[in-house]
């Protein structure tokens, strides 16, 4: 398999847009489960309901959708790299998704996740270079 020095920059491209659609779909999953129909069916605990709601609820929906193409697009990554020089890449989604709801959920940034978060990225440089 390719090391980072070898890949084209089609194959990082690649990557990043599985971390980025996973990321995404974070945000559009928990805006779904945000949703005042999805929390009444939770509140209420009639698990049928609970399942109409949330299978039913279009950013739940989308959100899964994006899942299945970051998969996808996963899948043509491995078929070309070792699994263990491309999973540290997925360490950035834990940034992407961090800085994703502070932009669009206007979720707080403590500062016990931006270093952690800091950290988690520079494992993921470190891990690159060798």
């Amino acid at each position: 398999m390719r090391k980072l020095s070898d890949m084209s920059t089609t194959l990082i491209l690649l990557i990043l847009c599985s971390v980025l659609l996973s990321s995404i779909a974070q945000i559009v999953l928990k805006t779904g489960m945000s949703s005042p129909n999805v929390l009444a069916t939770i509140q209420l605990g009639d698990s049928l309901a609970m399942f109409k709601s949330i299978c039913s609820n279009l950013y739940v929906i989308g959100g899964l959708t994006l899942y299945f193409a970051s998969a996808a697009v996963w899948l043509l990554v491995l078929a070309r790299v070792d699994v263990s020089f491309a999973y540290p890449f997925v360490g950035l989604g834990f940034v992407v998704t961090m800085l994703l709801a502070f932009f669009i959920n206007g979720e707080v940034l403590s500062t016990a996740k931006v270093i952690g978060t800091l950290c988690i990225a520079l494992g993921v440089a470190i891990m690159a270079q060798g």
